[in-house]
């Protein structure tokens, strides 16, 4: 980043105080030079701006009082050996005694006479207060005393004070040498501060008022920096040459189908027409609810692609979801001649090696699988289209891995999300896609009927199973397992150490002494794809009654004869995948339930189940749910492939969001490559920020 002071390269080893061995525990902050303390913000805030007298002073709480030490410190040993020095101060309203632990060299730091603040939990002593190795500096030196005191995220060997020292160093030296990066229009028209007020305000605020307004500006200017830079990649995908398919258009499609398509399908069918014929790469983001038909678009375009001669590559997260999309797609498109193929990592020997030449030599249309479509060996004849299912799951590196198979014009790139996102997160979060959304679902969808239960209700609920299996219906009950659950909230089933061992002695015990006179099916994550296979068709033929399945989302084929899904241990989920959940019953014609089960006494638990009880709009839920555990949680880890935020947040600061994206779009539309001198100082910051992905500036 450009700064115009050599100050902010200035290495923290270099720095009284710090040295060789505390850098190196700084490194692990990523603080190596000055310059990188001034952008560690606090994580929060004490405030110690109030200095009580000792009479004041309340009690069990930690707070500055101002007195005078009235004598020399003493120095005892306790019976345990511990070394203690002991303090008598005074004001005109009372005693205060201190203690030290361990830390015998404070005997002479204080000068009797002469008046401190002390930092610490006041406890009552006799008739005097106490505090225990309190934190205190002389009256008129403060520092960590009678102010707003920034707390910062530390690491092992690395202390607040230290942070505060090296924060005060960088705000002094550095922040007055940061170039403004927002144009005098934005600031004006947002009601922004400048650069160097939020630089010294979100380290040190006077007041509380200075600190918002640091923070608003901060925020504004990071997402500004973000939307700034996808609107440049996007801008620079509609410059790049695309692949040109044919005049195949969606009702030509839709006179293949055994069923009519929604307006919503055929809108967002038109949307990829136009894109693949325009001469530009597509870079198109398709979102719909649970059940919407993202996957008969999705055919649509492999469609195009293969009657243009070209091939289609489609990536799901997990074998299951890829097995089940080759299953959807062979249905629509082999009997129109488009031959599907499935690829996967439990693709091996003879059987790959034929697939992969068939592949080569263009005689496989239609190739879907997970990340084994991107390996190595995987040669394609011409790819033209990439469709990648969640995209959030696989985040940019691995679209970008596989549109790297095309040839010297890169593939259309399609992504289907069956997660729904608010729509200003979703232009955020596919900042450098377009989006078309399926907000309509498709005719005889029946409304599923959900309920939150506690664990008093399990014999009722058992119950209702067998009503449901009497009536000739199937259910689903699933229990996921802690191990295939990494990187969501909910995992654990009936117990907080849940494993898969458990989760199967829970399925055998349903089969053997609650349902012994029906048919239970199990099928988890590590089973060979065919034994899963097997009892997923065992259950689609209905021969199996209730399949219990430790996977979160993708259970797998779609029954419409199955109208009850029961989820154990519910709290333990999103919300938003709960509603996948539940979106695999009420497919046919017959009326669907939804069981949460919680033995979770906490109101906050279960008032978030209810939410589902509520409503059946995902993109509803999905907005409560980002509310509720944050952005973090939502996409899991940096799933979303973007830069990592320091201040902003997606969920809580989306009206800033909003102003930062106008703000954005208006300053690319003027200046696409932020060229002009007075933008120059933006454009360093955006590429500051997408340092991890050079490829878009040059």
């Amino acid at each position: 980043m450009k700064v115009g002071n050599k100050e902010v390269n200035v290495a923290l080893s270099a720095l009284s105080g710090v040295g060789p061995v505390r850098s190196g525990k700084l490194a692990k902050l990523g603080l190596e030079r000055l310059g990188d303390v001034l952008w560690h913000f606090p994580l929060r805030y004490e405030d110690r701006r109030k200095l009580y007298t000792v009479r004041e002073a309340p009690e069990g709480m930690t707070c500055c009082v101002k007195a005078m030490v009235a004598q020399d410190p003493q120095l005892s040993r306790a019976r345990s050996g511990v070394e203690l020095v002991k303090v008598r101060c005074v004001d005109e309203t009372g005693t205060l005694h201190l203690t030290f632990f361990h830390q015998s060299y404070l005997r002479r730091a204080f000068s009797p006479g002469d008046q401190y603040i002390f930092y610490g939990r006041v406890e009552r002593k006799g008739r005097g207060l106490a505090m225990v190795n309190p934190l205190f500096e002389k009256e008129g030196e403060e520092r960590y005393t009678g102010r707003i005191v920034p707390v910062y995220p530390l690491t092992a060997g690395i202390h607040n004070a230290l942070m505060v020292s090296l924060a005060q160093l960088a705000v002094d030296q550095v922040a007055p040498t940061v170039e403004e990066v927002l144009p005098t229009w934005v600031r004006r028209e947002y009601g922004l501060c400048q650069q160097e007020f939020a630089l010294a305000n979100i380290h040190f605020p006077q007041n509380f008022e200075g600190l918002a307004s640091a923070r608003k500006r901060l925020i504004f200017e990071e997402l500004m920096t973000l939307t700034c830079g996808l609107a440049m990649l996007k801008g620079r995908r509609k410059q790049g040459e695309g692949l040109v398919l044919g005049q195949h258009t969606p009702r030509q499609f839709c006179a293949l189908l055994p069923f009519t398509p929604t307006g919503a399908q055929t809108r967002a069918m038109e949307d990829i027409f136009h894109d693949v014929t325009s001469g530009r790469s597509m870079n198109r983001l398709v979102q719909g609810d649970v059940g919407s038909g993202k996957t008969a678009v999705a055919a649509y375009g492999a469609w195009c692609a293969a009657l243009s001669g070209l091939q289609c590559a489609l990536m799901a997260p997990t074998e299951l979801l890829a097995e089940q999309h080759c299953r959807t797609l062979s249905s629509i498109l082999e009997p129109v001649g488009v031959k599907v193929a499935l690829l996967t990592g439990s693709v091996k020997g003879a059987t790959r090696k034929k697939l992969l030449q068939e592949l080569e030599r263009g005689d496989i249309q239609v190739l879907v699988g997970t990340h084994a479509l991107f390996s190595q060996g995987v040669t394609y004849h011409k790819l033209g289209l990439v469709i990648a299912d969640e995209q959030h799951r696989f985040g940019v590196a691995q679209r970008g891995a596989l549109a790297a198979k095309g040839g010297e014009i890169p593939p259309h790139v399609l992504v289907m999300s069956a997660t729904p996102i608010p729509r200003t997160l979703a232009l955020m979060i596919y900042g450098d896609m377009e989006v078309s959304i399926i907000d309509e679902l498709p005719p005889g969808r029946t409304p599923v009927a959900t309920y939150v239960v506690g664990e008093d209700k399990r014999q009722r609920m058992y119950g209702f199973v067998r009503t449901q299996v009497g009536q000739g219906r199937q259910v689903y009950l699933v229990c996921p397992a802690v191990e295939e659950s990494q990187g969501e909230e909910g995992g654990e089933a009936l117990s907080p150490a849940m494993d898969l061992k458990a989760v199967t002695t829970y399925a055998k015990r349903l089969q053997e002494q609650v349902f012994p006179d029906l048919t239970v099916g199990f099928v988890h994550g590590k089973m060979k794809p065919k034994d899963k296979e097997a009892i997923m068709s065992a259950f689609a033929a209905g021969e199996v009654q209730i399949l219990v399945s430790t996977t979160v989302i993708e259970v797998g084929v779609d029954v419409p004869n199955a109208t009850l899904m029961i989820v154990e241990n519910a709290d333990r989920f999103g919300l938003s995948q709960l509603h996948q959940l539940r979106g695999r019953v009420g497919r046919g014609k017959h009326e669907s339930f939804c069981v949460l089960v919680t033995a979770s006494r906490s109101d906050t638990a279960r008032q978030r189940l209810r939410v589902l009880t509520q409503t059946t709009d995902g993109f509803q839920i999905a907005q409560e749910d980002l509310r509720l555990r944050g952005p973090g949680d939502f996409f899991g880890q940096r799933q979303h492939g973007l830069p990592q935020l320091k201040v902003a947040d997606f969920a809580s600061d989306l009206e800033l969001l909003n102003q930062a994206r106008q703000a954005a779009q208006t300053l690319v539309e003027g200046d696409g490559e932020l060229s002009r001198p007075e933008h120059q100082p933006l454009r360093r910051r955006v590429e500051h920020m997408f340092r991890d992905n050079p490829e878009i500036f040059h």
